[in-house]
């Protein structure tokens, strides 16, 4: 049996404004050639298909011609499960017409944890997997909120409440697996934080998560589990070290923080009672680079760029000493008629200028941490009373991020 475990396409998600559908298309065409050439038969998509709750005409497009193909291919089976971007009702509104796809969609918790465990068949019609189709699950959906709680009852509540989910699911698919009276694998899925994850700059979830207490330790996942495909995180790293609890990461670069970072899939074969994971290269559909420096190391770097004669989308932070008012123009002629396209100039010299000058910062300079802390001071907060205010701030902001990516208003 083989099986695919990806996460975290984010189809629509603009860099800097710039569009990146080619590169979505270019993505998910390659995915659809690898799963028919090389007869893959499960696709597991662990959350954030979508980068916002109301994608695009163009996104939706790339998303439903990509389950046409793999509906036509080796491929029997499809499960995907919402993450904290999508849209829960978006996501399930199709579902029913999906099945007859064989593609199987959790948008958000279901009413029963029944729904969320699925029975995979071979093409004889037998059973071969039992997936436990865990979606990203919002606050609301596993604890119950009481006035006064503190800040750490909270998180402390929020994942007792995650690990009772999970032990719920896992137990209905060992009774599934013992009706069965085989040793069926069972895979769950997850759209989270495990502790010790690795994050990275301009990714989306580095601001929010540290210093949060939303953060899961391995051991809430029973035991039966087989293999745990997860999403969320945009690096590909093992949880706890293990071999068979995983974040797969994004397949093309969120950002460019991880403009030079190694994507990949997750392949999965069992054989035999043999779990066997293998890391699946996924091309490079767009070339990121950021350059960093003064005037001189950033000229020399455009010009190694230019020799490569291939399209380069770059950021561009420039530190010098000396200021340089016109530094967008100097670039814009640097570049014109090449392959290179500048998204972002960040002149730090220009910008610490203006700050001494005026005793001024924009908001573009700080981190929303930094913003409240700056309110905090400003209001003359002790700092004994601070360490509350900063945790109850942070909770409000994940929240807001929960209802603007995750939810949206009845009509």
């Amino acid at each position: 049996m083989k099986i695919i475990h990806t996460s975290d396409w984010h189809i629509g998600r603009a860099l800097y404004g710039r569009k990146r559908y080619e590169e979505f298309e270019a993505f998910l065409n390659w995915l659809a050639d690898y799963i028919k050439n090389e007869e893959i038969e499960v696709l597991l998509v662990a959350g954030d298909v979508f980068d916002n709750i109301a994608p695009s005409n163009r996104a939706q497009e790339l998303y439903y011609r990509f389950l046409c193909r793999v509906a036509n291919s080796p491929c029997r089976h499809v499960v995907v499960t919402g993450g904290n971007h999508d849209s829960p009702s978006f996501l399930n509104a199709p579902r029913e017409v999906l099945r007859y796809l064989n593609v199987h969609v959790i948008g958000c918790m279901p009413e029963s944890i029944t729904d969320e465990v699925i029975v995979l068949s071979d093409g004889n019609g037998a059973p071969e997997l039992i997936i436990c189709a865990v979606p990203y699950l919002r606050d609301r959906d596993v604890r119950r909120a009481e006035a006064g709680e503190s800040y750490e009852e909270k998180g402390r509540k929020l994942i007792e409440g995650i690990r009772t989910h999970y032990g719920g699911v896992c137990e209905e698919a060992e009774r599934v697996r013992q009706q069965l009276k085989q040793q069926v694998p069972i895979i769950a899925m997850g759209h989270l934080f495990t502790a010790g994850g690795q994050t990275i700059d301009s990714d989306g979830v580095r601001d929010l998560y540290v210093g949060s207490l939303a953060h899961v330790d391995k051991d809430i996942f029973p035991s039966c589990i087989d293999y745990l495909a997860l999403g969320h995180l945009h690096i590909p790293q093992k949880v706890g070290g293990s071999d068979f609890m995983r974040y797969c990461g994004s397949p093309i670069p969120m950002g460019f923080g991880e403009a030079r970072q190694e994507k990949i899939l997750c392949r999965l074969e069992f054989d035999n009672g043999q779990t066997v994971v293998t890391d699946i290269a996924v091309p490079r559909f767009q070339n990121l680079d950021s350059i960093k420096g003064d005037w001189e190391h950033i000229t020399a770097r455009l010009e190694e760029l230019k020799s490569l004669d291939t399209s380069i989308l770059l950021d561009l932070i420039y530190t010098g000493e000396q200021i340089m008012g016109d530094l967008r123009d100097r670039l814009d002629e640097l570049t014109a008629g090449t392959n290179l396209e500048i998204l972002r100039i960040k002149n730090e010299r220009v910008l610490e200028h203006v700050a001494i000058s005026s005793g001024e910062e924009t908001l573009a300079d700080l981190s929303i941490d930094e913003v409240f802390k700056r309110c905090l001071d400003a209001n003359k907060i002790l700092p004994e009373q601070q360490d509350d205010l900063i945790n109850t701030y942070r909770e409000a902001v994940l929240m807001v991020q929960e209802e603007n990516d995750g939810l949206e208003t009845e009509a």
